[in-house]
């Protein structure tokens, strides 16, 4: 008989959530192509779920150069159209050109830094926040970390990051552990850490 594995219940049933919640959410994240991966994706998010955004990752590492910052940062009209009418994203103008934005102004913070990982984490103080949620509801949408990392963000002329978005990518980027106590997760993660 299998025992059932306590996690989170937002992954619910599907098995994509699943396999993403158990290997990815809240893992601390350096390398900057991953970073940027995450950035973008958030950034989709807002307005819909992260079910429908995950279900249509593939599509966007294809649509987007596999995440590869220089060559977003070049996109011209002609590809920005093209990705207008790709329906395995999600086809969003303000998105779509924010996203080619983006990407010029992380190279920005690149050389500026030396990486977007030194960059960013420096909101954290270089850490993964812990915190030690035990029901969904406790969770928050935005954080004093988040919405510093906006605000900067903002100031250099970054868009589509705002605190909730910026929230959801610490997420993501393990800045903070979010899982709730009772995850088997939350404790991997610790031990991690440690």
């Amino acid at each position: 008989m299998m025992t059932e594995i306590a996690r989170c219940s937002w992954p619910g049933n599907d098995e994509l959530m699943i396999a993403y919640h158990d290997t990815e959410w809240g893992v601390p994240v350096h390398d900057d192509r991953k970073l940027f991966e995450f950035m973008v994706l958030d950034a989709f998010q807002a307005g819909l779920s992260w079910r429908t955004i995950l279900h249509k990752r593939q599509n966007f590492r294809r649509a987007f150069a596999d995440f590869n910052i220089r060559e977003v940062a070049r996109f011209d009209e002609k590809r920005y159209n093209q990705l207008l009418t790709d329906a395995g994203i999600i086809r969003n103008r303000a998105k779509i050109r924010a996203t080619i934005d983006n990407a010029a102004r992380f190279l920005e913070i690149q050389k500026e830094f030396g990486s977007f990982d030194r960059y960013i984490w420096r909101f954290t103080a270089g850490q993964t926040i812990v915190n030690r949620w035990k029901t969904l509801a406790e969770i928050p949408t935005r954080s004093p970390e988040a919405e510093a990392m906006s605000a900067d963000l903002i100031q250099r002329g970054f868009r589509f990051v705002g605190p909730t978005i910026c929230y959801a990518f610490m997420q993501a980027a393990g800045m903070v552990n979010d899982h709730l106590t009772s995850c088997f997760r939350w404790r991997e993660l610790q031990e991690k850490l440690s």
